[in-house]
């Protein structure tokens, strides 16, 4: 199986018909349905059912595009790992729904300045799918928060480690924080991910009769409702780069509270070089905060 028809068959898939295909693998429509009858008649299987115009995936056609995919990506990454050739291909990345997922468009950016050849596929989904994604190969690595079950295929790599702040409306009076806690509405964030749970046990042990006026399950919705002055929240601290109001914050827990994220990827990745690219980046765009792969070596 030429895995030049598989790309053209991608191509198809992705743009919705033959003559756009063509343009993007730079190849005549002819050419294109040549190689798609060639692949056709290899797996003995119609992928195009050519009644209708432009024509249509089957669901054989369907199956084949998944699985193409995987088999070009693994033969890209495959020539990349035993070739030292100029990174290029498919880079596919999954993220969690994280109020730092505002990182990764930076440090992708960076990444493809220095390999312009390089695609970037981004997936968005929770933990436990992108874990599995990335087990599976269906992703060369994912972007999570520090969770509490890594499967042992798994490798995880903290880029940032942040603290968390208490953030209260513009102008609020700045005092210790169980007062400020306990002296205002509290905008509560409730979903099912670290994060969530990391706050939800520091308030727990912090024991204070706060007065909930909302419930959020998304950062940024939280940060909106404060610098409006619904009541005081917590946020770490990348939330507060990406709000223009200039919201009150000091730091949140006794000791301060800190979240970790990092980047997941199977052992003995073949993407292992380029991964460690990225956590390079994301490290860098993190500023302060940024773990290097090589701190993370050093460290008792």
């Amino acid at each position: 199986m030429d895995t030049r028809q598989l790309k053209t068959l991608l191509a198809i898939a992705e743009t919705g018909s033959f003559a756009r295909a063509a343009q993007q693998v730079a190849l005549t429509p002819s050419a294109v349905s040549q190689q798609i009858q060639a692949l056709e008649s290899e797996i003995g299987v119609s992928l195009f059912n050519r009644q209708s115009r432009p024509p249509m995936l089957t669901s054989a056609g369907q199956q084949m595009v998944r699985a193409a995919a995987d088999l070009v990506r693994a033969a890209e990454n495959a020539i990349d790992a035993v070739s030292g050739r100029r990174i290029i291909g498919t880079f596919s990345i999954g993220s969690v729904r994280t109020s730092a997922i505002g990182l990764l468009p930076q440090a992708i950016s960076r990444l493809v300045a220095n390999h312009p050849g390089l695609r970037i596929k981004l997936h968005v989904g929770s933990s436990d799918s992108l874990m599995q994604d990335v087990s599976a190969g269906r992703l060369d690595t994912a972007m999570i928060a520090e969770h509490s079950v890594i499967a042992r295929e798994l490798r995880w790599s903290p880029f940032i480690r942040e603290p968390l702040f208490l953030i209260a409306p513009p102008g609020t009076p700045v005092s210790d924080l169980r007062t400020m806690l306990v002296s205002h509405p509290y905008v509560r964030f409730r979903s099912a991910v670290p994060l969530a749970r990391l706050i939800e046990a520091e308030l727990g042990r912090l024991n204070l009769p706060l007065v909930d006026i909302a419930e959020m399950d998304a950062i940024s919705s939280i940060t909106a409702c404060v610098a409006h002055g619904l009541g005081v929240s917590v946020v770490p601290r990348v939330a507060l780069l990406d709000t223009r109001e200039a919201v009150v914050a000091i730091p949140f827990g006794e000791p301060v509270i800190h979240r970790s994220i990092g980047l997941i990827q199977i052992q003995n990745s073949p993407r292992a070089s380029l991964i460690a690219k990225l956590h390079g980046k994301l490290a860098e765009v993190s500023g302060e905060y940024g773990i290097a792969r090589d701190a993370q070596a050093a460290a008792p």
